[in-house]
């Protein structure tokens, strides 16, 4: 029995790294070159911009970065004063990180944009689509997690 060829163009998790990378560069260049960030700290921000401090940890599990990754890009916007730590009151060893007021005015000059560019984006879909295709990676993404 011939093995089978695997065909990308049909290789759903290539075509959904593909569709996601193309996304992310699109808007990437506009994050850096507006607002100085790369998409990992762009990750991070829109995550503590929801209002809630995080660990590092929980900013791993929410945003599905590596700890490398995400461990760079909070030092990162640390460093630019955008998120500050705070002692975490259960575990001495972590601390929860949120907005600092700079970081919260620069979260809000950004959503904007964002929203914009997800608006010229789903312009191409109807409204069905759209929720077709939240469901379909609502799906995916639960499969994934519990893939043996």
């Amino acid at each position: 029995m011939a093995a089978k060829k695997l065909n990308l163009d049909n290789f759903l998790p290539y075509r959904l790294s593909i569709a996601s990378n193309a996304l992310s560069s699109r808007i990437a260049a506009e994050y850096e070159n507006r607002f100085g960030l790369k998409i990992p700290e762009w990750r991070l921000m829109a995550i503590l911009g929801e209002g809630t401090p995080k660990t590092q940890r929980e900013l791993v599990q929410a945003t599905r970065m590596d700890k490398v990754t995400v461990n760079r890009a909070a030092k990162g916007l640390a460093d630019r004063q955008l998120i500050a730590r705070q002692a975490h009151e259960a575990d001495g060893r972590s601390h929860h990180l949120a907005l600092t007021d700079t970081g919260r005015s620069l979260y809000d000059a950004i959503v904007p944009a964002a929203l914009a560019s997800e608006a010229q984006l789903e312009a191409n879909l109807s409204t069905d689509e759209r929720a077709t295709l939240m469901a379909l990676l609502a799906k995916l993404i639960a499969a994934a997690e519990t893939y043996d």
